[in-house]
Order: C-alpha cells, then sequence, then structure tokens
C-alpha cells in the first residue's frame, strides 16, 4: 500500500474469537462492526488522530453485545446497519449498491446473506480502486459465518445464500483486495475453524470451501458439521436489536465473607476467577471455578442462568475489573458483589474444599476403580476418545450431573479449561473428582486415546 492509502486498524477481541476494525485516512475514521467497550475505539481514533464520522454494522450479532450505537451517540457518527433488521432506533438503513462516503474514501454495500438474511459486506475504495473488503460473517479466512443461528428452519437456505454471496465476492473484486472478517479467530459464529490472521480474495480462491467445492457439497458438509453454539447467543440479537444500553464498567462492590457464604447458601452464582489449579487446591464450598483466560467468557456466557446474581471472586480488583468488562460484551452487566484476597480469608467460617489435579500419565498410572468424563463435545468424542469413557459436554453438564456414575471422577477435555469448570460443578455436589489439567494429545501419545474408525 502507498501512504496515501487508508490506515487499516485492528482491533483484535480474543475472547470472543471477533475483531473490529478502524479505518482512518486523512483525519476520518470509520469503525466497523465494534465490540461493547468502546473505550478501546476511543483511545485507538485519539491515537491515529481521526474523528469517526461513522459506524458500520454488516449484521446483527448473535456473539456480542455491540458498542455502535453507543460509539455513534458518543461520536456524533452516523450510525450505518443493513436494511431490513427491524431496529429500535435511529440509523441509516443501506442496501446492495448504497455507498457510504468518509471522506476521499467510499465503502459501497454489498448485499452478502448468509449468515442472517440482511448481512452485509463493505468494499473500501479510494477513488475507483478497491482496496479491502470487511466481510463480517460471510467470507472467512478458509471458511464461512455459520447458518443456522436464526432457527433450524432458515438453515438451508441461508447456507445456500452464503455459498453465492462468497462467490459473488470472488467473482466481484481483484485477487490482490485483502479480506478483513468479523469473525473466524475462535468465534462460534464460524461454521468451522479458521487458520491466518490475514488474507486476500486471491487466497480464498485457493483454500476457501465455498470457492473450491460445488455448492451441494459445501451446503452438506457446512450443515453436517455444525456444533453446539454458546447458549447465551440467544439473547444477544434481542438486545443489538432494541439498542443496548451504555456500559457500565465499574468495579462491582465489595461482599464480606458472611455474604459470599449466605449466597452460596442460597444457590446463588459465584464464580471464582483464579486459576484453575488454585481453585483445585482450596475454594469456597459451593463456589464454581471459571479461570479468567481467553475462553472465560464464551463458557460462563454459556452455563450462566442469565439474570441471576452474579458475584466475582480474584485474586486481584484488576481481575475483577477484567472479568466484569469480558461479561459486560455478552450482555452480563453489573455483578452484583466482588470479594478479592486469600481463599482462607474470603471463607470466614465456611468451609474450603479442595480436590486433585494430575495429568493423562497419571490417568494411565492409575489402577483404582474411577470414571473417566469426557466434557469435549459430541464431534470431538466421535473423532476419537478414551475408551469406555463417558461423554457428557460441557454445556450439557449441569442439567446431567446424575448421569455421572458414582465414584472416583477423572475430568478431561482437550486442554484443561473445560474440565476445570467441569470439575467445579461435580465438586459442588460433593463428589471425588480429579481434574486433568492436560492436553488430549498426550493421551494419543500414550496410547490411551482410540481413533475413530
Amino acid at each position: 500500500m502507498s501512504t496515501t492509502d487508508p490506515d487499516i486498524a485492528i482491533i483484535e477481541t480474543s475472547s470472543l474469537g471477533d475483531r473490529s476494525y478502524l479505518i482512518s485516512h486523512d483525519g476520518i475514521a470509520v469503525v466497523i462492526d465494534p465490540q461493547r467497550d468502546i473505550d478501546r475505539v476511543l483511545a485507538l481514533a485519539t491515537e491515529k488522530n481521526a474523528a469517526i464520522t461513522h459506524v458500520l454494522e454488516t449484521h446483527i450479532h448473535n456473539d456480542y453485545v455491540t458498542g455502535g450505537l453507543e460509539l455513534a451517540r458518543a461520536t456524533g457518527a452516523e450510525y450505518v446497519v443493513p436494511e431490513g433488521d427491524p431496529v429500535e432506533y435511529e440509523r441509516r438503513a443501506v442496501g446492495d449498491g448504497d455507498v457510504v462516503e468518509a471522506g476521499s474514501a467510499t465503502f459501497q454495500v454489498m448485499h452478502t446473506p448468509g449468515h442472517t438474511h440482511h448481512h452485509v459486506s463493505y468494499v473500501l475504495r479510494l477513488g475507483d480502486e478497491p482496496i479491502a473488503i470487511f466481510t463480517g460473517g460471510s467470507m472467512l479466512y478458509g471458511s464461512t459465518g455459520r447458518t443456522d443461528l436464526l432457527g433450524s428452519e432458515h438453515t438451508d437456505e441461508l447456507t445456500h445464500a452464503q455459498f453465492h454471496s462468497v462467490r459473488r465476492i470472488a467473482a466481484e473484486l481483484p485477487a490482490d483486495v485483502e479480506v478483513y472478517p468479523t469473525h473466524g479467530f475462535g468465534s462460534f459464529c464460524s461454521a468451522t475453524p479458521t487458520s491466518g490472521d490475514s488474507s486476500t480474495i486471491g487466497e480464498q480462491q485457493q483454500s476457501n470451501p465455498a470457492l473450491t467445492q460445488d455448492e451441494q457439497t459445501y451446503v452438506d458438509e457446512l450443515i453436517a458439521g455444525l456444533s453446539a453454539y454458546p447458549a447465551y447467543y440467544a439473547h444477544m440479537g434481542v438486545i443489538n436489536t432494541e439498542g443496548p444500553a451504555p456500559i457500565d464498567l465499574s468495579t462491582p462492590e465489595p461482599v464480606d465473607p458472611d455474604e459470599l457464604r449466605r449466597r452460596i447458601d442460597d444457590g446463588q452464582w459465584v464464580v471464582d476467577l483464579r486459576a484453575r489449579t488454585a481453585f483445585a487446591a482450596g475454594h469456597l464450598d459451593g463456589s464454581l471455578g471459571f479461570e479468567l483466560s481467553t475462553t472465560f467468557v464464551t463458557y460462563l456466557g454459556w452455563l450462566y442462568q442469565w439474570g441471576a446474581p452474579l458475584t466475582l471472586i480474584g485474586d486481584t480488583s484488576d481481575q475483577i475489573d477484567d472479568a466484569t468488562r469480558e461479561l459486560a460484551r455478552i450482555g452480563i452487566d453489573r455483578p452484583s458483589g466482588s470479594a478479592v484476597g486469600e481463599i482462607h480469608s474470603l471463607a470466614g467460617d465456611g468451609h474450603v474444599r479442595s480436590y486433585e489435579v494430575s495429568d493423562f500419565a497419571g490417568l494411565a498410572a492409575t489402577d483404582s476403580d474411577i470414571t473417566v468424563l469426557d466434557t469435549r463435545q459430541q464431534s470431538e468424542y466421535a473423532d476419537g476418545h478414551i475408551p469406555g469413557a463417558v461423554n457428557i459436554p460441557l454445556h450439557e453438564l449441569p442439567h446431567r450431573l446424575a448421569e455421572v456414575p458414582d465414584g472416583d471422577v477423572w475430568v478431561h477435555c482437550a486442554s484443561g479449561y473445560r474440565a476445570s469448570i467441569a470439575a467445579s460443578l461435580l465438586d459442588r455436589e460433593h463428589r471425588t473428582v480429579t481434574l486433568i489439567d492436560d492436553d488430549y494429545d498426550h493421551a494419543v501419545q500414550l496410547k490411551l486415546h482410540t481413533a475413530r474408525t
């Protein structure tokens, strides 16, 4: 790119597997698909010495609460949303062929249904030259957006539409045009896992199934490969259609040990953010362990009882604040309390529980009569598993605890994270549990694994 081309800055939200973009040129900035915590966007615009004049949405998002409406209000920018989406706020509705002018740069709207019915992509042009396309949940890196989020009755129609949308993008743009998707970096909005940090139309022509397969093969394989997605998705579209409230990232009120105990005894959600091994070594009886790591918000949002009071326990106030930000991104606002400190000091007169942590070598060495609980998704289990293991995917476990056989339970997943949450669920029931905090590749190496036949 020449020095006169627009600057495209990526705003990564790795915990949700998404990207937002700030495109700046000649002191003007356009933001595409912003997350709810808009302070990051405002800081970046200041750094670029650019005024935000437009905020563009590719679609009504299902995996996070948008910051678009609040960002537009805070900056006075024009808020651009695909026409046809029945939103409850003022915006500029755009359809195929419309052009958004931002100084000398323009964004041409391309209707690319598939992920949703009204989904659009935006082609960035400088003069007549196309520079990049922002594809939202349409063309991803080596994949496409999933097509089942609006209900099974729409999946077949949307999957065919997705095929034609990606084909249209590739047919109408030169091979060297850069592709900038919103989803596909770990987001469950991706139909299949993606790879790579950047791509072009030409590269996608070599790797994207919508461009390398015939239509029916693409449709059949995409639908067959769709896995479960987080339960909180059901709330995101509703919030985004109504218009999200401004974000509140203030630290939740402190809670003392007696109140912590009362909340746990009342059956409230008391979530411990500390490292999974620290939780195993000692935690409040009845609390749940959700280590604050990359996938924290996905799995807490998946299992959380929507609207239930939520109290956070952490090592530091920074940990509490980070979790509060992550939760706000999916519409879990204002946790009802927080507690920071050494776990025995937070227990007061309450009981501190613990359980064992091991690895797959430890599992191979045990000669005890145990149950192995595999908390991976059914597709992962089908690809290969430990013979005799009971498969209950983590997102189903809260409602299937009674199916876990009596006695000692060793619990695993692919890396240890999902297993750590499952172990805390079992421990809350006062089950005897051992967390296998290990990569499943080691089970394969130790020949504990039987592959799909």
